[in-house]
């Protein structure tokens, strides 16, 4: 695993880390000041730390976790793409778009994934390790620097919404996506003081992870990759349905909306002559027809030699018609990114970086 970082401990643990170094615990607020409330990790600039220590207590609590390997913009700026290497060399990647009305990043918690899907990037890459907490918080403090710098046209100078949407299931790196999510919704300067109603946390269906989560008492809203409404294909896009099955799954994600009042998004790729077909739509609508759900259909973004592509838009609008006919809240992912290999998991597959 990397190096201990600040985002890795909660603030007793920071303090306590501090004291480690032989300074008084006081220092571990001012660190957190810095990397959460301002955004500064440049040693020089902590000038209210004693310039004798201030190196040492940065190399100790704030080290270098991501080294950016190619960057890239599209839409004007509003859309940057980010591949990273973490101290080992495992490469991961992270999106910030820009809205009128906010700021969103998407995080990649595990380095590949290990969920086998067929038609993702990621999936097919197999899973190289998990990240770190300080790993996953470590995306979102940097592309929030950007966001504060006015460098994203258009859009708040506050980054407010996180989608961990990004590499690997977030599930299955469960302790420190928990932690993540606390880092990113703790009030400053404990941590980065977002809303936790403006976090995502996405998953292809792990039955006893989505328990645990909807004992949490967060407030998160639960992402669920679901993409087809019938077993039999779904044990194909999906290999996990193979364990739980999507009558299971559907009842924990409403299970979890109860519990939280949150309602749960259904993520549904749309890949042409796969789960496209009109009748899926209809059986889609019957499983969520009067619950506390919202479909977002998703666009494919087909990966270079894939033999997946995406459903043509007739097909694609005669799917969304069939799920509001059926009472179902239904919209098309906006499909940012597209020209930077947008989709996780296309640039760290194409070797750059390596």
């Amino acid at each position: 695993m990397p190096p201990r970082h600040l985002a890795d401990l909660d603030p007793a643990e920071r303090r306590a880390a501090v004291a480690d170094l032989g300074e008084r615990e006081f220092r571990a607020g001012q660190l957190s000041t810095h990397y959460f409330g301002r955004l500064v990790r440049d040693p020089a600039a902590m000038t209210d730390l004693p310039a004798a220590t201030r190196a040492r207590l940065a190399e100790s609590m704030l080290p270098s976790l991501l080294t950016p390997v190619r960057e890239l913009t599209c839409d004007d700026g509003a859309t940057r793409k980010t591949l990273w290497r973490l101290h080992d060399g495992s490469l991961v990647e992270s999106v910030l778009m820009g809205y009128p009305d906010r700021v969103t990043v998407c995080v990649s918690s595990q380095a590949g994934c290990g969920m086998a899907c067929p038609f993702c990037a990621t999936g097919q890459a197999g899973l190289t390790r998990n990240l770190s907490t300080a790993e996953i918080v470590d995306q979102v403090v940097s592309f929030a620097a950007i966001a504060a710098s006015g460098a994203i046209p258009g859009s708040p100078a506050r980054l407010s919404h996180v989608v961990f949407m990004g590499m690997g299931e977030p599930l299955a790196n469960y302790p420190r996506v928990i932690n993540a999510v606390r880092r990113l919704t703790d009030p400053a300067p404990d941590g980065l003081g977002l809303s936790q109603r403006h976090i995502t946390v996405s998953t292809v269906g792990l039955v006893p992870a989505i328990r645990r989560l909807t004992a949490e008492g967060l407030s998160v809203t639960l992402a669920l990759s679901l993409h087809a409404p019938d077993d039999e294909l779904r044990d194909e896009l999906v290999p996990v349905n193979q364990r739980w099955k999507v009558a299971e799954v559907l009842d924990t994600a409403w299970a979890y909306a109860e519990q939280t009042g949150r309602r749960v998004s259904i993520e549904y790729a749309m890949i042409r002559d796969v789960n496209d077909q009109p009748w899926r739509a209809d059986l889609l609508g019957e499983l969520l027809s009067g619950r506390l759900a919202h479909v977002n259909l998703i666009p494919l973004n087909p990966t270079p030699g894939s033999r997946w592509d995406a459903s043509p838009k007739p097909v694609e609008r005669e799917f969304v018609r069939r799920l509001r006919a059926a009472g179902v809240p239904t919209t098309v992912r906006d499909t940012r990114g597209r020209e930077i290999d947008g989709a996780c998991g296309q640039l760290a597959a194409s070797g750059v970086g390596q």
